[in-house]
């Protein structure tokens, strides 16, 4: 019995080194791949300086951001990972190979990301901040060490002042709670925090995700080469030469003619510019192959129409579910009991699917946020991203990727129940907010998708039949469509 008992610790204890392991090598990958990432996007002259002191800070402050960048990566691969490896278990149910693919990693990576997510943004990336932008207190020695106790202090006060916010909320909104478990920090008040901050991430998913669905139409667009019917490309390239070498030479004389054409110099750097990209972008055409220039565009456009279709299609499906059925609620799970069943009805290829949708809405809500005028300022520039732009895009993605299991759930894109904490939030079982926010989202994304697709292709059709040369006084959004078809049949004649 007691040789039994000796085995089970051991097995235990092999268990427990192998899932850390694991979960180290994966981080260590994770972190490395951010380190490249921001390194690529950062200013160079803020970490080559003749200041040490500032240099250091700054070097710091990056590792901390890159930390923080690998936790939101491994965040939204959460999902992706729990879904695969169920699938991966259920087709290996007896593989010696598979035997580290359990739930209990599962699970521990879970608790991980939840871990590392409140750490990154309650302390790592306000630390970062005030580490970058304090001097030292009056009167103390200078030093990085002076920098550090300026910054430990004001996170400090920075703690004191969020945990006061979420005790008079948790005393307005639950006043009995919030009296007995003052002193009850870890157990009520952090989770509450950051249930409040996942509600925030959640909400902006939920702006940002619709409109990044149809700005994935125009982004894609501009990444490849698009057909051009009835367009003859030598000859409008020729034309475009010509005309980006006559600016080039106004440009060149600009300093010895007269002073009106200096005061419109940079109007016509402007348009030198505008002439030089459209001249790069009708090269690009012309090297194509006739594959890509003809069948890779429409391809790319049909994939996503697809995927954003079947997005909106889950979602009512979804919905309809709200309505009849409980179990479709999101709730939280302790077991995840992975190679049991399949999370999806169609088995390995709806599991697929389902790991595609969640990280094209990722991609999707990240091209939303970034394209939104509130967030346009924010856009990492290779080499010219200073170290608080780059903080604040770390706590941005942050709080969309922590926010995606949520999200990913909430719409029923999938059927795995969340794992740990994340199942812990307040508002996750409420069926109104549930249910309205499915709505919203259905209704929001259906809207910009008819949005784009009929100007979209007003627009193409308008470029193919060269109504855009229409002067500016006649309207091309009122252009009847007997006059697109009449436009192209005298071309083809």
């Amino acid at each position: 019995m007691e040789t039994d008992d000796v085995s089970v610790r051991e097995q235990l204890f092999h268990n427990r080194v192998r899932e850390t392991i694991i979960c180290v090598l994966l981080f260590t990958c994770l972190y490395m791949v951010s380190y490249l990432i921001l390194t690529h996007f950062k200013k160079t002259a803020e970490f080559v300086t003749d200041d040490i002191e500032d240099a250091t800070v700054n070097k710091i402050a990056l590792w901390l951001c890159t930390f923080t960048l690998s936790v939101a990566v491994c965040a939204v691969l959460l999902l992706p990972i729990s879904i695969l490896s169920n699938e991966v278990l259920l087709t290996f149910p007896q593989s010696y190979y598979m035997q580290w693919l359990n739930g209990s990693l599962i699970h521990g990576l879970w608790n991980l990301v939840f871990l590392f997510s409140n750490l990154s943004l309650v302390f790592l990336m306000p630390f970062a901040y005030f580490f970058t932008e304090s001097e030292g207190f009056a009167g103390s020695r200078k030093g990085v060490m002076a920098r550090v106790h300026e910054a430990v202090v004001l996170l400090l006060l920075l703690a004191l002042l969020v945990l006061g916010i979420v005790w008079v909320a948790s005393a307005l909104l639950h006043d009995n709670m919030a009296r007995k478990s003052l002193y009850d920090l870890w157990e009520y008040y952090l989770p509450y925090l950051y249930s409040g901050i996942s509600l925030f991430g959640v909400l902006l998913l939920l702006l940002c995700t619709p409109f990044g669905l149809s700005r994935m139409f125009s982004v894609t667009g501009r990444l490849l080469v698009k057909p051009r019917l009835l367009e003859d490309v030598e000859d409008t390239l020729s034309c475009t030469t010509f005309e980006e070498e006559s600016l080039s030479r106004k440009l060149k004389s600009g300093s010895t003619t007269s002073c009106w054409v200096k005061l419109n110099m940079e109007a016509m750097k402007k348009e030198y510019l505008t002439v030089q990209s459209k001249r790069i972008a009708l090269e690009m055409r012309r090297k194509a192959s006739p594959w890509q220039r003809n069948l890779g565009y429409p391809l790319a456009m049909l994939v996503l129409l697809a995927l954003t279709v079947m997005c909106v299609l889950m979602v009512c499906f979804n919905v309809l579910e709200l309505l009849l059925d409980d179990t479709a609620m999101p709730r939280g799970m302790e077991d995840p009991h992975l190679g049991m069943a399949s999370f999806s009805m169609f088995g390995s290829l709806g599991a697929a699917v389902q790991v595609v949708l969640i990280l094209y809405l990722m991609v999707s809500s990240v091209v939303g946020f970034y394209s939104s005028p509130l967030f346009t300022g924010l856009l990492p520039r290779a080499q010219d991203t200073n170290l608080t732009q780059i903080i604040a895009n770390c706590v941005s993605l942050l709080i969309l990727s922590s926010a995606l299991p949520v999200f990913s759930r909430t719409l029923g894109i999938t059927r795995f129940d969340l794992l740990g904490d994340f199942g812990r939030y307040n508002w996750l079982g409420n069926f109104y907010i549930v249910f309205l926010y499915n709505m919203l989202f259905a209704g929001l994304t259906s809207a910009s998708l008819i949005k784009t697709v009929t100007w979209a292709v007003q627009r193409e059709l308008i470029r193919a039949f060269g109504l855009h040369r229409l002067p500016l006084t006649v309207s091309r959004s009122t252009v009847p469509f007997r006059l697109l078809l009449a436009s192209g049949l005298s071309k083809i004649q």
